[in-house]
């Protein structure tokens, strides 16, 4: 007999209290049962992740509970019914819980609202701890830095203080030198000289002066700013910002490319493998698509960062986006070194019709723009390399002196020793995989190789060529017979009167002899 699962009742009844009064989604849904495929009304109460449902609003006790880590929530169309009841089906909108993995039914639930369903599976989609998770050392990540910047910032702002305080003394003390040498100077000016003020002409000789500095004024600054403007340091800058831009443009791209990945290729076969006759397995979609769907969370992140920093142009500061995005761009090894294995895997799969078909029919759709599966497979291949292309550039119009620029040259370091150890990783996979590949021919071709009928035929030309026609050895079981041969021989196959075969081997004189070693 199987004994049943402990767990802890009172605290689940704790959390189904709270759940039914603060949950973070509530209200009636319709169930459907297991046993007889009917539908029942329950309230249902979501809380962190974890689902409750009771008999009703007022019920202390839930009726059941579903554990919601690593599954997924679509929207699913409604089922096919008479024509009496199709009326009454349009009003309803249904969603799925799968539970992602075999042997578990997804749950069936239905609304008769469509914003209510569409809430729900906003909730459930969201009730993942292991996304919290990654979403918490992100922000972790950034409270550090910008724990570290208040403390510059303190510090700065401790030492400005310092220096207005001293300012001010100064200022003080040079407004009384002020008040002394202007007493003084009223005391030694003569009378008469107060009266030059009161003459017309000295008034419109003050104001030509005045109106003459201020346009040197505006002229002086004028020069200063075209000869910025033309300077190398503002064309530098320029193509810096134009680099940067571009480098947001393609991110947007590729963030855009990978949720085409996700949402029309790897959830819908997600679910196709969860039908009752899948045309595909969970271990192949996995073996395809290995982990593109933390990759597109991960540059969703970071796309989300460039356009905070561009909102704040022309302030530019991406270092430490890249010092927050280095650190997971490991997950790039799995996804790069099992590349090929991918696509042999859906070469493989392809040739089941029922998996074409559904392909080509994924592949259809608008958002694709005609593109196949693995162009976007191949997409986060070059993301790497795409990144050490940029922060190149970028490296290339920074000035020595600029404030990020040991962060660029440290964040493309460690790039670059991520390709590196990426290209190894590739080289040996694949040569492993050649090798295995190579074994398997041998192990599945030895009976053709070593069959006596078979005829092995080099081209090649010969300037000085001699025949010699020899009969085949008969097959032995156990003895070893070795063959000498030259390069660029030519075989040539023929048949005797006896109806015994013959080989006709021509070779060119002064070459060296190789020496092949079968067994029989």
């Amino acid at each position: 007999m199987q004994k049943s699962v402990r767990y802890n009742e009172g605290h689940a009844l704790f959390l189904s209290a709270i759940a039914r009064k603060e949950g973070t989604k509530r209200g009636y849904l319709s169930k459907k049962t297991a046993e007889n495929s009917r539908w029942h009304e329950k309230f249902f109460a979501l809380h962190q992740n974890v689902l409750f449902y009771f008999e009703n609003e007022q019920s202390a006790r839930p009726a059941g509970i579903y554990l919601l880590e690593g599954c997924t929530c679509e929207r699913a169309p409604a089922p096919k019914m008479s024509t009496t009841g199709k009326e009454a089906l349009e009003k309803q909108h249904y969603f799925l819980i799968m539970f992602g993995h075999d042997g578990q039914k997804p749950l069936e639930l239905r609304t008769e609202e469509e914003c209510e369903c569409d809430e729900w599976v906003e909730a459930i989609q969201q009730a993942s701890y292991s996304d919290i998770i990654i979403e918490r050392e992100v922000l972790m990540q950034k409270y550090i830095h910008l724990v570290q910047i208040v403390e510059t910032e303190k510090v700065a702002a401790n030492q400005l203080r310092t220096q207005l305080e001293d300012q001010d003394t100064e200022i003080e003390r040079l407004k009384a030198e002020i008040i002394a040498l202007n007493k003084t100077k009223e005391r030694m000016r003569p009378y008469h000289v107060f009266h030059e003020n009161d003459d017309p002409d000295i008034k419109k000789i003050k104001k030509v002066q005045s109106f003459m500095r201020g346009w040197l004024c505006r002229r002086k600054w004028k020069i200063i700013v075209q000869d910025y403007i033309c300077s190398p340091h503002a064309e530098s800058m320029r193509k810096r910002n134009q680099i940067v831009f571009n480098m947001v443009e393609a991110e947007t791209e590729y963030v855009h490319q990978l949720y085409i990945l996700v949402n029309c290729f790897l959830r819908p076969l997600r679910m196709a493998a969860s039908s009752k006759k899948p045309p595909i397995s969970h271990d192949d979609v996995s073996s395809i698509f290995l982990n593109s769907e933390t990759i597109m969370f991960l540059h969703e992140i970071f796309h989300q960062g460039l356009k905070a920093r561009i909102a704040n142009w022309p302030t530019l500061v991406l270092a430490d986006l890249f010092d927050i995005l280095l650190p997971m761009l490991n997950i790039y090894q799995e996804f790069v070194r099992n590349h090929q294995y991918s696509l042999q895997v859906l070469a493989n799969c392809k040739q089941n019709r029922d998996f074409d078909k559904l392909l080509k029919q994924y592949e259809s759709n608008a958002a694709c723009e005609g593109r196949m599966l693995e162009t976007f497979l191949t997409y986060p291949m070059f993301q790497i390399p795409r990144y050490i292309i940029t922060l190149h550039e970028l490296l290339a119009h920074t000035p020595h002196e600029h404030v990020e620029r040991k962060s660029l040259e440290f964040a493309k370091s460690k790039l670059e020793e991520l390709s590196r150890v990426m290209h190894d990783e590739v080289s040996d996979t694949e040569n492993i995989r050649k090798n295995l590949a190579i074994e398997r021919m041998i192990v599945e071709g030895c009976d053709i190789l070593l069959d006596t009928s078979q005829t092995f035929v080099r081209q090649g030309e010969s300037s000085s060529v001699i025949q010699v026609c020899v009969n085949i050895l008969p097959q032995c079981s156990q003895e070893w017979t070795s063959l000498q041969i030259r390069p660029k021989v030519r075989l040539c196959n023929s048949q005797s009167s006896c109806g015994k075969p013959n080989t006709a081997y021509q070779h060119q004189d002064l070459i060296p002899t190789i020496t092949i070693v079968v067994r029989g």
